[in-house]
C-alpha cells in the first residue's frame, strides 16, 4: 500500500509549483541571495512606438534618450511580480548595429547587457542605494567588462589587419571589432577588497543621470 505524502511535504510541493510563490521565494547564486526570477530563465516583451533622440558630441560619441512603454509578451503568473509602482535604475551596455535601407529608414538590432544599479520600492519614495552607491556599482560593472575584454584579447590574441600606405611605407591598422563579455567572474572578484577600491579610485563613470 503506498504511503501518501505528510501534509508538510505537500504544502512545500505546492509552493514550489506556484509560480506566485517561486517568484518571491529567497534564492541563492553563488553565496548571494536573491529573490524574483530564477538564473538563466528569461522574459519577452513588446515595445510600443517609442521615441529615440540622440545628438552628436564628438565624431565618434553620441548622447542617447529613449522613452516608450514595454508590454509583457505573455502574462504574469498572478500573484508573482513586485507591486505596481516599483522602480528600477539599470545600466545598459549594448551594441546597435544598423543597416540604411532607404534615405529615411535603417533597420536596427541591439544586442549587450544590463546591469540594476538601484530599485525603488511601491511605498517608498528613497532609492535602495545613494547616486553616490550608484555610481559606484556603474564602475565595478564597467571595469568587470573592461577586465572580461582584455582577458578576450589575451587569450585570442591581436587580430589585426594591415594595408600598405602609399609612398612612406607605413600602415594603417584597423582592429577587429570587439564584444561585450558577460561580467560575471570578473563583477565577482572585483566587487569585495582593495582592488575594487583602488579601481574605482582610476576609473570615473560619466552618467547624465546624476
Amino acid at each position: 500500500m503506498a504511503v501518501k505524502p505528510s501534509s508538510a511535504k505537500r504544502s512545500t510541493d505546492e509552493a514550489k509549483s506556484n509560480p506566485a510563490v517561486s517568484y518571491n521565494e529567497f534564492k541563492e547564486y553563488e553565496g548571494q541571495r536573491y529573490t524574483g526570477m530564477k538564473i538563466g530563465r528569461s522574459h519577452k516583451w513588446r515595445y510600443d512606438q517609442g521615441e529615440w533622440k540622440e545628438t552628436k558630441i564628438t565624431p565618434d560619441l553620441w548622447q542617447i534618450s529613449y522613452a516608450v512603454s514595454k508590454r509583457r509578451a505573455g502574462r504574469a503568473p498572478e500573484g508573482s511580480g513586485v507591486p505596481v509602482g516599483t522602480e528600477y535604475h539599470w545600466y545598459v551596455l549594448a551594441h546597435q548595429n544598423v543597416a540604411k535601407q532607404t534615405a529615411n529608414d535603417y533597420s536596427t538590432s541591439l544586442t549587450g547587457l544590463k546591469f540594476k544599479i538601484a530599485h525603488k520600492r511601491a511605498d517608498s519614495e528613497k532609492w535602495s542605494a545613494t547616486p553616490k552607491t550608484q555610481r559606484k556599482r556603474m564602475i565595478m560593472f564597467l571595469q568587470s567588462v573592461i577586465a572580461d575584454l582584455e582577458k578576450q584579447n589575451d587569450s585570442e590574441g591581436d587580430v589585426m589587419s594591415t594595408e600598405e600606405a602609399p609612398a612612406s611605407g607605413q600602415r594603417t591598422i584597423r582592429a577587429r571589432r570587439g564584444t561585450i563579455a558577460k561580467p560575471a567572474t570578473s563583477m565577482r572578484r572585483r566587487a569585495t577588497g582593495a582592488s575594487a577600491r583602488r579601481g574605482n579610485r582610476r576609473v570615473r563613470a560619466h552618467h547624465s543621470r546624476f
